[in-house]
Order: C-alpha cells, then structure tokens, then sequence
C-alpha cells in the first residue's frame, strides 16, 4: 500500500513539473511575486532527486531511512515557500501545495498512529466535534482551495444559468449526503468520521446500507458542483485528483485498519457493499 503511494506522489511530481515546462499559464499560477524564476527553477533538480527519485525507489524498497528523507525533503521545501509567500505577499498555491504534500508524507511515515477509537460515546459530544470537523473541511477544501485556485489562474468566472442551477442542485444533494453519512456515524457508530476518532461500532446503517464510502461520493459531488459552478477545469482536476489520491492512498490503509477493528463482519459488508457504486439491494442495518 505505501509502495503505491510513493509511487502516486513521484508521477504526480512529474506531470506537476511538466506542465510547469510546457504551459506558461501554470507556471505563472504558482510563481512568488518578486522572486525570479530563475530562484523557482532551482529547485527543479533537488525536488526530481531528493522527492521524486527516492519516492519511486521506496514504491519498490520498503526502507524507512528513505521516508524520512522524503519527509524532510517536503519539510524543507514547505517551510521554504511559507517564508516566500509571507515575504512576498503571494505565491500562495505552490505554498498550499507543499503543505499538503507535506501532510501526504507525515501521514504516509505515521499512519499508525492516524486511526484511534473515539474516547466518547455520548452521542452530542460527538456530534459537536463532527459539526466542527465538517465546518473545517468544508471551509478548507470547498472554499479555501477553490478560491486559491481562481486567485492563482486568474479564471474569469461565468456559467449559464442552466450549468449554475444545476451545479447547485448537484452541490446541494451532495452535502445532504454527507451529512446524512455524518449523522449516521454519530448516531450509530459512537465516534465520529475523523479516522483519529472514529467509531466504536461498524455503520452499516443509512448511506451505508447503499455503498461503502458516501462522505467521499459528497466530497466530490460537492468539488464538481463548485467547478461546474466556477466554469473552471482547474477546480475540476483538483476535485479529481483528490478522488484519485483518496482511492488509490487512503482507502487501502482505511480498510485494512477497518479489518483489523471489525474483522469478519467488515469482512462480509466488503464483499456486499460497493465502494463507489450503490447498490439496490440494501441489506439489514447494525
């Protein structure tokens, strides 16, 4: 599963640094006013060995000494591109993607300790801590980001009327869903949807009597919405890309932790229920 994940972040690099090469659109979205790109360019070479290399030969070496390596590479490189953008007054996408992919690694080296069973089983503690969780990821990933990225592509921001009502209706069913999803966690799981509190118990009630992962089908229902509503490509392939990483990275350590919790019985609902594709037979809920 790791070897996966290094992998995903080395071609990701890559595609990142050609299309820095060959659109200069996109690469004057993620410029530093101020700083030449001579200075940007610089860290063509150290970011292709010291991140890109290393992340394919761990994919196929399972060697930790190379994971703190990688990690301290995206440390460097993150804090770096903060201290650009608090000095330049901009810059702000490429720093926002440093971070994240040092929180990538952090996860990747730590991912043990990421899953822990919620400590409360009182159903309004635990639902005040997911109302919280919920306004922060929504506010980070459905308008922080998109916001970084108009800023960033300077798009000119138009859709008609038909495409805006729909991406609303679309964002709209999208959030209920993941809300729903969050209710029934809370309500018969005793925890709450963040993998450092989650719950007691398997769900297998509501959304998740249909498919196995509905806050992720809201999360981009709700990240196509936003990039229908936008009439922005951009805001589209970061929703995409996002999905991707949440499949091919995430999921598996996700399953296999749930494996681990329930055993047999998360086992048997795998096998029953789809993981993107609803079904139509529901089965009996937990």
């Amino acid at each position: 599963m790791k070897g996966t994940a290094y992998l995903v972040q080395s071609t990701l690099i890559l595609l990142w640094w050609l299309g820095l090469s060959i659109n200069p659109n996109f690469f004057a979205a993620f410029q530093f006013p101020e700083i030449s790109s001579l200075a940007f360019n610089s860290f063509l070479a150290p970011d292709i060995i010291i991140i890109t290399v290393l992340s394919i030969i761990r994919a196929y070496r399972s060697i930790r000494d190379l994971e703190l390596i990688i990690l301290g590479g995206f440390a460097y490189g993150s804090f770096y591109c903060l201290n650009a953008s608090i000095l330049s007054g901009g810059g702000y996408l490429a720093t926002t993607i440093m971070l994240l992919g040092l929180g990538y690694n952090l996860f990747l080296v730590y991912y043990d300790h990421a899953f822990k069973e919620s400590k409360s089983s009182n159903i309004w503690v635990n639902a005040l801590k997911t109302f919280v969780q919920i306004i922060c990821v929504w506010v980070i990933t459905l308008v922080f980001f998109p916001w970084l990225i108009i800023q960033a592509f300077e798009i000119d921001i138009s859709s008609n009327n038909i495409i805006f009502v729909s991406s609303i209706v679309l964002f709209v069913l999208s959030s209920f869903l993941g809300l729903f999803s969050a209710y029934s966690i809370v309500s018969k799981g005793e925890g709450t949807p963040l993998p450092i509190d989650q719950t007691k118990k398997l769900v297998t009630y509501g959304p998740y009597r249909y498919v196995r992962n509905p806050m992720a089908i809201a999360g981009m229902g709700q990240g196509i919405a936003i990039s229908l509503c936008f009439g922005s490509i951009h805001i589209l392939v970061y929703t995409l890309i996002g999905g991707l990483v949440w499949h091919i990275v995430v999921k598996p350590i996700e399953e296999k932790n749930m494996t681990k919790r329930f055993g047999d019985e998360y086992i048997a609902y795998q096998r029953k229920v789809r993981c993107w594709i609803p079904i139509l037979k529901t089965r009996k809920s937990s």
